[in-house]
Formats: structure tokens, sequence, C-alpha cells
């Protein structure tokens, strides 16, 4: 089960990655950024699907999503210089806060 959860986290890694590739490359513009972004998504997508052996579709995309949302607003923030008022903060509060529900209490979420 822990590798199951290590390839999840290595797929949101990847997500992430992905998409502040796609910040970068400025509309599909800047090729290297573009590239990276493909790969990263492929693989991510990839590493996602191994985890469906285990978990259920819904759950796994909840944690991908969930995960991927906070990454990339703490990169945004970070990297890209972007800022997030207090609704946007609380909202992503709000998905963590749904994420902690589905794994602490729900029968749907392997454990």
């Amino acid at each position: 089960m822990l590798k199951t959860y290590l390839t999840l986290v290595l797929a949101v890694v990847l997500e992430t990655i992905g998409t502040s590739a796609l910040q970068a490359s400025h509309q599909f513009t800047r090729l290297v950024p573009t590239l990276i972004m493909i790969i990263a998504y492929l693989v991510s997508m990839y590493l996602l699907a191994l985890t469906l052996k285990v978990i259920p579709v819904g759950v796994a995309y909840a944690l991908w999503s969930g995960f991927g949302i906070v990454c990339i607003a703490i990169i945004g923030f970070f990297v890209f210089h972007q800022r997030l008022d207090t609704p946007a903060v609380l909202g992503i509060g709000l998905i963590l806060t749904g994420i902690l529900v589905i794994n602490l209490f729900s029968n749907t979420a392997t454990h």
C-alpha cells in the first residue's frame, strides 16, 4: 500500500512540474517547457493509472488533483509571483479538508 501512495505522490510531483512547464511555455511558444510539460503529464497519467489497481478512481483522482492544486498554488506564489486572495486560500483549505475526510473516515478509501 505504501508503494501505491508513493507512486501517487510521484504522479502529483510530475503533474505539478507539467503545469509549471505549461505556464513557462507561454502558450506553447517555447519548445523546451512544452516538451517538459508533455513528458511530465504523460508519465504522471501513467503513474496515476498504476495507482488505480489499488485505490478507487474517485479517491485517487481526489488525492491527485487536490494535492496538485495545493502544490501548484505554492509554486505559483513563489515562482510565478501569483497571489491568492482569502477566498482562494479558503477554497484550497476546503479541498484539503475533503481529502482528509475521505482518507480518515471513508470506507471507500483503501487503508
